[in-house]
């Protein structure tokens, strides 16, 4: 019988990625029952990784039985000192940029992003992806899998694909952006993927 993720996710980005990630593993990964309806956690650890654990455990709690995935991931920049960090999502929203604009979470962080980065020169770009995943079930944390990719800020977004940064997170070796490249590759490269893939490598070796 094939292992049933319960992901705590509402985000249509992520929960396609790991959609791809668990057709290409034989796992089943499916939305957590009525996550819409039950309030958020506070997200207030320092780290992805304390970050991913809060959630997962927070929401396993309310799924007795049910094996509970939760990801806490965002973009490091080194020029940026590691910012976003793990206020990613948050990032333009903290700055109170542009708030009184009708534009996108998405839009809003990029071109903050891109506001931070004016004047930085193509040497100094780098920036990582990264991610956590952490896994619970009855209140317990049981298990997380971390993963990164390395790439470069654009100084401007390329690629219609993804969601978040993607349209600004260059990958050299492909030449491409992360919004450039189909959800195939993006699985085998992304640090959504890479942090999944350990997951099953666990699953395998148990």
């Amino acid at each position: 019988m094939a292992l049933t993720v319960y992901a705590a996710t509402t985000n249509p980005g992520k929960l396609r990625d790991f959609s791809v990630a668990a057709d290409a593993s034989g796992i089943l990964i499916v939305p957590l029952p009525g996550l819409k309806e039950i309030p958020a956690p506070v997200e207030d650890e320092p780290t992805f990784e304390g970050n991913a654990r809060l959630k997962a455990v927070y929401y396993s709690r309310l799924a007795p039985g049910l094996l509970v995935m939760a990801d806490d991931s965002g973009l490091e920049v080194d020029a940026l000192g590691g910012a976003p960090g793990v206020r990613s999502a948050r990032y333009a929203l903290d700055a109170g940029y542009r708030a009184d604009e009708a534009l996108s979470t998405d839009a809003r962080n990029n071109l903050y992003l891109l506001e931070q980065m004016r004047g930085i020169s193509s040497g100094a770009r780098s920036a990582r992806y990264h991610c956590v995943l952490a896994f619970a079930k009855d209140g317990a944390c049981v298990t997380t899998t971390e993963e990164s990719v390395e790439g470069e800020i654009l100084e401007a977004p390329r690629g219609t694909g993804g969601f978040g940064y993607d349209p600004l997170f260059s990958l050299p070796e492909l030449g491409k952006s992360m919004a450039e490249i189909d959800l195939e590759t993006k699985l085998g490269l992304s640090h959504r993927g890479r942090a999944f893939a350990a997951f099953v490598r666990l699953q395998l070796a148990m």
